[in-house]
């Protein structure tokens, strides 16, 4: 109900990158290892999810600079934090505790802003639900197109234990992020209605995002936004938007045009531009934060942040742009049968 609050008094922002700021750091191999995993049979470098468990401190900060950059929505550094995801470092059984502990690095961050803060607004923590590194939409297999590498029991088991592990950290919302394949994230949904309704607990709000890929406006399961939206409307998200694979130069149609089918709250986290040849992000924060400035005044969003490529600096210019600008205003969607 505080979410709900909020969304209606004024735009919110959520954070911006994970993966860019954890990548300052430059990080070794026994960073990442740490002293529990000293010994690990395989390496682990680059599994940025693990950070909760082996430098909770780095992933803290990350989120306080975030909070003071002026986010109201932090997202938990869970991106991966399956058992499907973590086998290609072998660490399925580490799943759970994962969760759990990021979970924890981002309530402690938001509490201690807030003892530092204790006049700033309500800050959410967020608890972000990937998209798998499989796909229950596309064969991996050009030869068998019928082939798939997961099961749809599979991912919902996998996104059950994920959402258990975010739940028992205190998060206040669920979000279902970075979607290219709308039955993954149908796993994610029924996951988490299973999981209310088995541990008979109130349901958390829960935001979903989807990626659009390319010109086409499609996302890679070949979906429209229309589409894409009314796939997954049955969840009642708190809000639906967009993230990833475009700028916000690329994003501003899609974001026009989900802002007016859709009956809930809308949010938009661009990256920063498109990736130069270097694979690196070149959009400086006030150019993002025009982008979105204009979304705002023109009534297209509730929600607001930066995805890859993002920092601080960009979160800080777009909660600054987009403070004194009404949010969008909830359409009254007519319904028809045809």
């Amino acid at each position: 109900m505080q979410l709900k609050k909020e969304l209606e008094k004024r735009i919110l922002v959520i954070d911006g990158a994970m993966g860019t700021m954890i990548q300052r750091h430059k990080l070794t191999e026994a960073d990442y290892r740490g002293t529990r995993f000293a010994n690990w049979h395989c390496d682990v470098k680059g599994n940025n999810d693990l950070l909760c468990i082996t430098q909770p401190e780095i992933i803290k900060g990350i989120h306080k600079q975030y909070l003071a950059a002026g986010a109201d929505i932090i997202e938990t550094n869970t991106f991966s934090s399956t058992t499907i995801a973590m086998a290609d470092y072998d660490m399925q059984s580490l799943a759970f505790e994962l969760n759990v502990a990021a979970a924890r690095c981002a309530k402690e961050a938001v509490a201690e802003f807030l003892a530092e803060n204790p006049n700033s607004s309500h800050k959410f923590v967020a608890g972000a639900i990937g998209p798998l590194n499989k796909t229950l939409s596309l064969s991996p297999d050009v030869n068998n197109p019928g082939f798939r590498a997961v099961t749809f029991d599979e991912v919902a088991a996998a996104y059950y234990e994920q959402i258990d592990g975010l739940v028992q950290g205190g998060v206040d919302i669920l979000l279902i992020e970075t979607i290219f394949d709308t039955l993954n994230a149908k796993g994610a949904i029924y996951a988490a209605k299973k999981y209310f309704r088995d541990k008979k607990l109130p349901e958390l709000p829960i935001m979903i995002s989807g990626t659009i890929t390319d010109a086409s406006g499609r996302t890679l399961s070949g979906q429209t936004l229309e589409a894409f939206y009314t796939s997954v409307m049955h969840a009642n998200p708190i809000s639906i938007g967009l993230n990833c694979a475009l700028g916000a130069a690329e994003m501003r149609s899609h974001i026009e045009e989900l802002s007016q089918i859709a009956a809930c709250y809308t949010s938009a986290y661009p990256n920063a531009g498109l990736p130069n040849a270097m694979g690196e992000y070149d959009e400086q924060p006030h150019e993002t934060a025009h982008f979105i400035e204009e979304w705002a005044k023109e009534g297209f969003v509730n929600i607001v942040g930066g995805c890859c490529g993002t920092t601080p600096d960009h979160i800080k210019h777009i909660a600054d742009e987009v403070s004194n600008i009404a949010p969008r205003q909830l359409p009254i969607i007519e319904t028809a049968l045809i």
